[in-house]
């Protein structure tokens, strides 16, 4: 136990003392004065104690306010940083459904725009058949009407 250098010299520790310091530390054993060597001046010295006992004391209060201003110090700052990081888990929030939002929206536009894409392939299918047709309708009427052409032609040249 570490004491005080002027509280050393009025306070003894007994080795019996020592050992119950292991128990209670905050028990100190005051010397008893010797009948032979009291004077006029021990009121004195027994005020004298009591007043450097109460500047422990209040030593001790004053480092014990020093750590509860400390502490709630700690508190407050904590607290504050908690609350900051709620404000910005709420922001990340906000963002996430917005962005939740605009992929949601962009889905919905790509599925409509891959229907319309089909829509318009099956269309381009459709008239690419009916190009087909018609250039076959064409070649044949063509071809018909040439192929009787020449046969007409053969045949008022055979006459």
């Amino acid at each position: 136990m570490s004491l005080p250098h002027w509280l050393r010299e009025h306070v003894q520790l007994t080795d019996e003392a020592q050992l119950e310091s292991e128990f209670s530390a905050n028990v100190l054993n005051f010397p008893r004065g010797r009948g032979d060597q009291r004077t006029d001046h021990s009121g004195q010295s027994a005020l004298d104690l009591v007043y450097q006992a109460a500047e422990l004391v209040s030593g001790m209060q004053d480092e014990a306010r020093r750590r509860e201003t400390r502490a709630q110090t700690l508190c407050r700052s904590a607290v504050e940083k908690l609350r900051l990081a709620e404000r910005r888990v709420e922001a990340a929030e906000t963002a996430l459904s917005f962005a939740e939002s605009r992929v949601s929206s962009a889905e919905t536009r790509l599925a409509a725009a891959e229907l319309r894409a089909k829509n318009a392939e099956a269309k381009a299918r459709e008239l690419d058949k009916a190009l087909s047709r018609i250039e076959e309708a064409i070649r044949t009427k063509l071809l018909g009407e040439r192929q009787n052409f020449y046969d007409q032609e053969s045949g008022a040249a055979a006459v």
